[in-house]
């Protein structure tokens, strides 16, 4: 893991909140998924309610970008963490169905929309390296698909140790957007 993106300086309250915030929504994204992973691996009664927790996952994380960038490309973000989430489910949902075919073509699509998000981070701000976010994206999509073979296959010991690398990832993403846009934006902080 990266160092702390503050570096024992001195930092303002809006960058705290902000920083609060995005740790916040990400870490709800590694564990709503996780639970969404169970409900469906182990046919869990509120399948429905946690996959609609989830789904607001993408609200709440474009949410966060709009009074940076407006409306248009915070909701531009949450389509693309939405289209995340629902590719993850289909993954779990096939793979549990013994269908491999699916599976591939879910994670191809899952692939092209964790290249699409970083893309659009990219562009969105100068700060944040294409090339970078795609490889911390890209390791945590692998590391997603390891958790839901390990749930899959009830290594539940193994599972957390996996998700515990999620988590630190989650954590490393939101603070490259939060550093990213603090850096873009220092005239707010």
């Amino acid at each position: 893991m990266k160092k702390p993106w503050f570096n024992g300086s001195c930092i303002s309250e809006q960058e705290v909140r902000l920083s609060n915030a995005m740790r916040l929504a990400w870490e709800q994204h590694v564990y709503w998924t996780r639970m969404t992973i169970n409900s469906i691996a182990f046919n869990l009664p509120d399948l429905d309610a946690v996959t609609a927790r989830l789904l607001r996952n993408a609200t709440d994380m474009g949410n966060l970008l709009v009074p940076f960038y407006g409306n248009r490309i915070a909701e531009r973000f949450s389509n693309l963490i939405r289209d995340h989430l629902v590719i993850a489910a289909e993954i779990v949902k096939a793979a549990k169905a013994g269908n491999q075919k699916a599976v591939a073509d879910a994670e191809r699509r899952w692939y092209a929309n964790g290249a699409e998000i970083s893309k659009f981070l990219s562009r969105i701000n100068p700060f944040i390296s294409e090339k970078e976010f795609r490889e911390m994206f890209f390791e945590h999509l692998a590391l997603t698909i390891q958790e839901a073979v390990l749930i899959l296959q009830s290594d539940f010991k193994a599972s957390i140790a996996v998700f515990d690398k999620i988590e630190a990832e989650a954590l490393e993403m939101a603070d490259t957007i939060t550093v990213a846009i603090v850096r873009q934006f220092p005239r707010r902080f």
